[in-house]
């Protein structure tokens, strides 16, 4: 195999030198968008949380990085137990997802990878299969830039060919980890732990077909928590909630 070499002058005057390796920029990994809906009053939802915390911290595949969102749903808090970190607005996105694909209803656990397919949480069959065929897709490139302490700039490539018309350009804040000591419900005395916790959601922009997409943005990472426990997504969808198109993700630390 043949390969490129630069010339290190070391003693200019002498004419001597060494051989050194040229550099090469590494290929940027596909990232796939893994959103979990799950809530702490579901007894089938612990193994789901735990699937997510595995599918984050060990490679799903081969060059994949899996970009991990828990999402939690408010409609079990009627049975015992409020799960702290479940809201309204989880379940409204859900219930667009459930209508999109056709589903009966809404359940929990339920996983969505990139938007384009829809499965029960815990499968990690399921999981590593739909992450594999979801990283082949042509995608965006995404980046994050922290410009202060409550602004950041988003940049997104040129939609991928395959793109229906515009995309929204979306921003996440996440917390890196929760627990919860359950007292009552289907969970009750169990501890949960969670990864990723979605905090805040917010449109940023359009993305045009054949165009790049620029813009910074505020966010508050809130008072209750240190921002160094936070984490930043950005992601390209397609409108009426579709396919995800790009994803990129950073800490706040």
């Amino acid at each position: 195999m043949k390969r490129n070499y630069l010339l290190l002058a070391l003693t200019i005057g002498l004419g001597a030198f060494v051989l050194l390796p040229a550099e090469q920029t590494p290929k940027s990994r596909p990232a796939v968008l893994v959103e979990l809906f799950t809530s702490e009053g579901c007894s089938s939802c612990p193994p789901a949380d735990r699937l997510l915390e595995s599918l984050e911290k060990s490679e799903p595949g081969s060059g994949v990085d899996a970009i991990v969102l828990s999402e939690h749903v408010d409609y079990w808090n009627h049975d015992g137990w409020v799960d702290p970190y479940s809201s309204s607005k989880w379940s409204d996105r859900q219930s667009t997802y459930v209508a999109r694909f056709g589903v009966n209803s809404v359940y929990t656990p339920e996983m969505v990878v990139d938007g384009a397919t829809e499965f029960v949480g815990s499968d990690k069959g399921r999981a590593l299969s739909a992450i594999a065929a979801a990283a082949k897709a042509p995608k965006a490139e995404v980046s994050l830039t922290l410009t202060s302490d409550s602004k950041v700039q988003i940049d997104v490539s040129s939609l991928p060919a395959a793109a229906k018309g515009p995309a929204d350009v979306y921003l996440a804040v996440a917390r890196n980890e929760a627990s919860s000591q359950v007292s009552a419900g289907e969970n009750g005395g169990r501890r949960l732990h969670h990864v990723a916790v979605i905090r805040s959601l917010q449109l940023v922009g359009t993305c045009k077909p054949g165009e790049p997409f620029q813009r910074a943005t505020s966010f508050s990472p809130g008072k209750d928590i240190d921002p160094n426990q936070l984490r930043l997504i950005a992601f390209v969808q397609e409108r009426n909630q579709g396919r995800v198109l790009g994803a990129a993700m950073r800490s706040m630390q």
